[in-house]
């Protein structure tokens, strides 16, 4: 959730043209690149929750987190070391430093506090709002102007994901839910900025040196949880740790921001619309979790919904 040899000059951002991204990194064929690259960070990301389940399994909340982003950060740091990517420049900081709490840590904390007593299917609809999110947060810090094509499918998109979330809680919110709203905002943060970022250098470096960034605090954070909150090793918690840290916290965050460097962060952040629903899939096939009959109808909309903002020029 690619990799570049070098950054390019710093720009002004203009993540309002999707055209300005595409010919960034060599026209259409960029924007259908950056398409893909964006659809294969949603599909690792879609299998976070699950990995999280199974990770619970075997650890606490607070010494998964902790370990996984410690883990993830050892990784990015031996990647940037041994090919001698230089520091970021003092401009980029400020940015890592958003993308480090939002994406890093924010996040990753409260979904998982939230997953302790929320199904991750439950949890995978209310983080279905993410895009709307993502693409408010990149008109404010941007200056970007999607169409009203693009926000009423958005909205519509959204709107879907609350009835769906409203209709499966029994029409109330619980602390659970409370934090995956606190983890949306957060995120959507992270992503903005990441994907900003990521107009100025390449991708991986964007999310390396965000866990660079919070090794100081991951590591003997994990050292301290493990001490402290009990460890129960099992095939299950060993895949769920090593998926979040590998390919949620590192891989995914790779093609995801250089997929929206190219897309740009607006029309990125639909394609996440397919993520519940794949979160969905995948909490049925290794979780076995029931669905309601109301998920085929959500599906389908939210589809509908993908496939007008792609289309909606920004």
């Amino acid at each position: 959730m690619t990799a570049e040899n070098s950054a390019t000059p710093d720009t002004a951002v203009a993540v309002s043209s999707d055209i300005d991204a595409g010919d960034a990194h060599g026209g259409g064929r960029g924007i259908g690149n950056g398409t893909v690259l964006a659809a294969l960070g949603v599909t690792a990301f879609s299998l976070t929750f699950p990995a999280t389940a199974w990770g619970l399994e075997g650890f606490g909340p607070w010494s998964l987190v902790s370990v996984r982003s410690a883990l993830a950060a050892l990784i990015a740091g031996t990647a940037l070391f041994a090919l001698r990517v230089p520091l970021p420049a003092r401009r980029h900081r400020m940015g890592l430093a958003v993308v480090a709490a939002g994406v890093v840590l924010g996040f990753p904390m409260l979904t998982t506090l939230a997953l302790q007593t929320s199904s991750t299917s439950h949890a995978a609809v209310v983080v279905g709002l993410l895009p709307l999110t993502t693409a408010a947060f990149s008109a404010l810090r941007t200056g970007s102007r999607p169409s009203r094509a693009f926000w009423l499918a958005a909205l519509g998109g959204a709107g879907i994901v609350i009835a769906f979330t409203l209709q499966q809680s029994g029409g109330a919110l619980s602390k659970a839910d409370l934090y995956l709203f606190g983890a949306l905002l957060v995120c959507a943060a992270g992503y903005t900025e990441g994907g900003r970022l990521a107009r100025e250098m390449p991708g991986w470096h964007v999310i390396g040196w965000a866990l660079v960034l919070c090794l100081p605090l991951t590591l003997p954070a994990a050292a301290v949880t493990l001490a402290v909150e009990p460890v129960q090793l099992t095939a299950h918690s060993i895949v769920g740790l090593l998926w979040v840290a590998i390919g949620s916290q590192f891989l995914g965050l790779v093609v995801w921001y250089r997929g929206m460097a190219r897309i740009g962060v607006a029309k990125a952040s639909q394609l996440q619309l397919a993520q519940p629903l794949l979160t969905l899939l995948w909490s049925v096939l290794l979780l076995g979790e029931h669905l309601s009959p109301a998920a085929p109808l959500a599906a389908v909309g939210v589809l509908i919904s993908i496939a007008v903002t792609q289309r909606a020029r920004t």
